[in-house]
């Protein structure tokens, strides 16, 4: 049986989504059972969404919130939905059915008061021995770090949107 690690994607560069998800190409192509749980995403229509139904029973893919939390009109229906979302991914990680989970922008959901810090680690440390799992966001926390496997930060050197170029379909999104 192999050890399931827990891995962080954080920083302010871009790059940590995008990481995650060479992750979920990476065990799909082994055929492992893979889950996504999109925090805060909102209705963007990004490229992973269209491929997910490609994969139906090796891919599922949960895209939830309302968009980016930081220009929320509601937080508190933000944080209703960041719940929810959350629930969702304690079900999955309790089943154990999916060799890598994805939660990304969770650290939002902490760092927003939505959920508990110390909810989210509970969970993550109780999931089953071989399941990996990959957090995203900015912003992980301390405690977050020190119960991780693997963390990488993502620094930002140069982006096109400081140029004036906007977000690309099949590069940003």
């Amino acid at each position: 049986m192999t050890k399931g690690l827990f891995a962080i994607h954080t920083g302010k560069g871009k790059g940590k989504t995008t990481a995650a998800l060479g992750l979920v190409f990476r065990a799909l192509g082994h055929g492992h059972k893979v889950s996504v749980v999109q925090f805060i995403k909102g209705g963007w229509r990004c490229g992973e969404h269209k491929l997910a139904g490609k994969f139906p029973e090796l891919l599922d893919l949960h895209v939830t919130g309302q968009g980016f939390t930081w220009k929320s009109e509601d937080l508190s229906k933000d944080t209703a939905l960041a719940r929810e979302a959350w629930q969702l991914a304690v079900e999955i990680i309790k089943k154990g059915d999916s060799r890598l989970v994805i939660l990304d922008e969770l650290t939002y959901l902490i760092r927003y008061n939505m959920v508990p810090e110390e909810e989210i680690l509970t969970a993550i440390k109780s999931r089953p021995e071989g399941m990996h799992i990959v957090l995203t966001g900015r912003y992980a926390s301390d405690n977050l770090i020190e119960a991780a496997d693997l963390v990488t930060e993502m620094q930002e050197i140069k982006h096109p949107y400081t140029s004036g170029i906007p977000a690309q379909k099949g590069f940003d999104f």
